[in-house]
């Protein structure tokens, strides 16, 4: 039984504390005659020498005094006074707690609000930037050093991966892509130099030539449809950023590119004797090529091109943006979470978000590539070839595009053979085989 008496012990105890408190009874001084009979006409002054404010709580006058002088519970008298406040009527109210206190304060909460507002506005333009050639303005977080770091990190970890299928230094593949690279990279240090905005009127004309080649630049994309003009235009605008207007207002603003991720990047090229036909370059000039590339493409001109557009995905900071779109996307897809199921979430936002984000990155360092060609002294009119025998190699389809991180080959070439696009490239080319080269053109 001494389970019983310790329960009955512990409810005891709790049904004290939860109770109404009982005072015991005020005396209730009287006059009382020396021989113990009480006076009646002396005058009842029981409560005289009583004060509420001695126990916090108005006593109610008693009509007997036979009556048990029972006080009703107060709930402020055991609690501390940071649990409650006072009115100026001297009536006791208990605190609110919790986040309510500050959102019921309109002036706290105008505070807070145009507080953050700064805060969001000062990070969001305080870190736009211009990407170089292309005069496109993007958000990044991410900062230079960091992507410098991230990308050391990566080629150190592909070095690991491909011990032993490294080509050495000495070896021609390894020395030909070298070289290809170092013009490359040499044109956009130029370019770096010297920036310079271009004009309508630096356009070369329709029927000019160079060394009995140049046919013009409407026979080659012509050449390159095979089905006419109505077929050169047959995709979406949406997924394009090379038209004619775009063109037209990039190459005129006035405005200073961010090219500060790229001074003092150390450029390094790695050969990697795999039959995967691909190449690509890390943040921080780590530039990677598998020899299946160089299989299929046998000229200086074919690698230059590919080489140029991945180190167009470095000059537009292309890593460093997609993480910050990743992070929008991963606030989004939290939020939708709350409201549909996470695969249906997870679907929507790959087809609708990054997918279509990443194919406009490719397709901008397209563009640069193709400028990097030109000024690299290359024919930029190969470049429309390469992406659309790209597309025959990677098996290009009509749904598969919509799947893909990569516009499909035939939709790259007949960007690029547009003719505000490669009269650009041309006269850029022009000038560099003429001798004069050009300084910048970013």
């Amino acid at each position: 039984m001494s389970w019983y008496r310790r329960t009955k012990l512990v409810f005891d105890s709790l049904r004290r504390n939860i109770n109404p408190k009982i005072l015991p009874r005020p005396h209730v001084p009287t006059r009382i005659n020396p021989n113990g009979s009480s006076n009646p006409s002396a005058k009842f002054s029981g409560f005289s020498s009583i004060s509420s404010r001695g126990v916090g709580l108005r006593v109610r006058p008693w009509t007997s005094l036979e009556k048990t002088n029972t006080i009703a519970y107060n709930p402020f008298l055991s609690l501390s006074k940071r649990n409650y406040y006072v009115d100026r009527y001297q009536v006791r109210h208990f605190k609110p707690r919790g986040p309510r206190r500050w959102i019921q304060n309109p002036r706290t909460v105008w505070t807070v609000v145009l507080i953050s507002s700064g805060v969001i506005i000062t990070l969001f333009f305080g870190n736009l930037e211009t990407v170089p050639y292309t005069k496109r303005t993007h958000f990044v977080l991410l900062s230079k050093s960091m992507e410098k770091r991230i990308g050391e990190t990566q080629f150190d970890q592909i070095k690991k991966t491909y011990k032993g299928k490294i080509l050495p230094a000495i070896h021609p593949e390894s020395i030909r892509v070298r070289l290809i690279a170092k013009e490359i990279i040499d044109a956009l240090q130029r370019g770096l130099s010297h920036e310079r905005t271009w004009s309508d009127l630096g356009y070369a004309s329709m029927d000019s030539t160079m060394r009995g080649s140049d046919k013009g630049v409407k026979e080659t994309a012509l050449a390159l449809s095979e089905g006419g003009d109505e077929e050169m235009m047959s995709w979406s605008k949406d997924d394009q950023i090379l038209d004619d207007k775009w063109i037209q207002q990039s190459r005129k603003k006035d405005t200073k590119s961010a090219s500060s991720h790229l001074e003092g990047i150390n450029w390094e090229v790695l050969v990697v004797n795999e039959p995967t036909v691909n190449a690509f370059c890390m943040p921080g000039g780590k530039i990677v090529v598998f020899t299946g590339l160089l299989e299929h493409f046998k000229s200086d001109a074919e690698v230059a091109t590919v080489i140029g557009h991945e180190v167009g995905h470095a000059v537009a900071r292309h890593v460093a943006e997609g993480i910050t779109k990743n992070l929008w996307f991963a606030i989004l897809q939290l939020v939708l979470y709350q409201f549909v199921m996470p695969d249906l979430v997870n679907t929507m936002s790959a087809l609708f978000l990054r997918l279509p984000f990443s194919r406009k990155m490719e397709i901008e360092a397209d563009y640069i590539g193709l400028l990097l060609l030109s000024s690299a002294g290359y024919d930029p009119r190969i470049a429309p070839k390469v992406y659309e025998k790209l597309g025959k190699l990677g098996g290009d389809a009509a749904l598969g595009e919509y799947l893909s991180t990569h516009p499909s080959g035939k939709k790259r070439s007949q960007l690029l053979a547009q003719a505000h696009v490669m009269e650009e490239a041309l006269m850029i080319y022009r000038e560099v085989q003429s001798g004069r080269g050009i300084e910048g053109f970013l």
